[in-house]
Formats: C-alpha cells, structure tokens, sequence
C-alpha cells in the first residue's frame, strides 16, 4: 500500500491551473524525488500533501485512506521538513530550534532532556555539541542547512519532506547535504519525499524519480532508468538544454 498517494490532483490560482491532474505514488521507505522547473506545481504538490492547500480536485491518500478523513496533527507530528531556507527561529539557540517541536508537544520533553536529544541530533548531521548554544545568525548556510535537517529529524520521523534541500549552497555542501539526507532516511528507515531542480541531488537521494511539467507528471520511474529514458521534456531537464520542448526565456 502507497504511504501517500495522489489521483488526478488539480489545483488553481484564479486563472492560472498550477496542477492539471497530477498522480503520485510513495511506497514506504522509499525516497521520491519530484523535479521540474520553477512554477511547474511542485511547491504546491507539497503543500497539498500537508494539507496547507486543499485540491479543486482529485484525492490524496495517506496509508489507503482519504487525506480529509485522517488526523491532520496526527499525520503530521509523524512526518519531518526540511525547508527551503532553513526557516530557524532567530531569537531562539540552536538546540531550541532542533528540539523545539519536543519542547512545545502536549506533553513537553524536559529542558535538559530536550537539549541532550538535541545534541545527539546535531552530532548526526556532523555539528558538534559547542553549536547547540549558538544563534542561526553565528552559523553559516551550510551549517543552518544542517540544523534544519537535525530539527527535521529530532522525532525520528515516519515520513521525511524536503524543500529544495541544496537551494543557495555551493557544490560542496550541497554534495554533504545530500549524502546526509541519503544517509539518515536509510538510518531512520524513513519515506522520504524531495522536491528540487537540483539534478546532483535527485542521483544522491533518489530511488524513484517524478518530473511535473505544466501541472502533470510527465515522466516517473527509477532513478537508474532516467539516464536512458527518451521522453523529451526529461532529456532537456536531465541535460539542461535551452532548446526543446520546455520553453525557455530568451
């Protein structure tokens, strides 16, 4: 059974149709990576799927059951996300920020409890325990990046989300990014959905690998069969070419 799975999902903005009958499948523990150029619906797919935009039409399931009949809250405290820009909370320190979801549950984790769990976390992503009292504006991208991912995965999550993980790194740490994300959903044994236009991150991370173009799924499969596969709208993502199907500005 599919750990989440989307049917003819449609979502517009006024005029403008974002999604036109998108169809996802994420099978557990597996790692999808959604790729495709800015505006092509996979910011809103995401959203979706956390319940942050409701479809005009279509259905997503979660574990073979309609998304309007599950547990929102409970849903999403067994997920994680890794966002865009980091998102940290400026005024709090760095272990606050990882185990701030522990801090403010129904019932809360102790203070030192919290910081030593945090610790551990950190030390998962390569941050040793002198971070954890620093504030988001003492570190660097690199190092934010890896506390996001350190706070996204300080429950141990069921299912893993991550926004353009590699957005404003050089190459280098986006390679350590990535290798880090493929790691820790193998440690976790966590689903793992990513979306990116990132092509290094989508060979790193990817078991199975979507490209929405123009609101629909143009092309999904394994990650090893994207090198080989002819669809056209791929082969110009895959190669970055400015001619083909996908118009580029000029």
């Amino acid at each position: 059974m599919p750990k989440i799975e989307l049917l003819g999902v449609a979502k517009s903005f006024g005029q403008k149709a974002v999604l036109r009958g998108v169809d996802l499948r994420l099978m557990p523990g597996e790692s999808l990576v959604v790729i495709g150029g800015s505006g092509t619906g996979k910011s809103v797919t995401l959203k979706c799927i956390l319940g942050l935009e409701k479809p005009d039409a279509g259905e997503i399931r979660i574990d073979g059951m309609p998304a309007e009949a599950v547990d929102r809250r409970a849903f999403l405290r067994r997920t994680g996300m890794l966002f865009q820009g980091g998102a940290l909370f400026d005024s709090l320190p760095v272990w606050q920020n990882v185990a701030f979801r522990l801090i403010h549950a129904r019932k809360p984790l102790g203070r030192r409890a919290a910081r030593a769990l945090a610790v551990e976390k950190l030390a998962r992503v390569g941050l040793g325990p002198e971070v954890a009292d620093l504030y988001p504006a003492e570190l660097s991208g690199g190092m934010q990046k890896r506390v996001g991912l350190a706070r996204a995965i300080a429950t141990d999550p069921e299912i893993l989300f991550c926004d353009e993980p590699t957005a404003g790194l050089d190459p280098i740490m986006a390679g350590v990014i990535n290798t880090l994300i493929r790691d820790l959903v193998r440690d976790i044994g966590a689903t793992a959905l990513t979306i990116t236009h990132d092509m290094t991150t989508v060979r790193t991370v990817a078991d199975h690998v979507a490209m929405l173009h123009d609101g629909i799924v143009r092309w999904m499969g394994p990650v090893e069969a994207m090198e080989e596969a002819e669809d056209p709208y791929l082969r110009q993502f895959v190669e970055g070419r400015a001619e083909g199907p996908i118009e580029a500005l000029r």
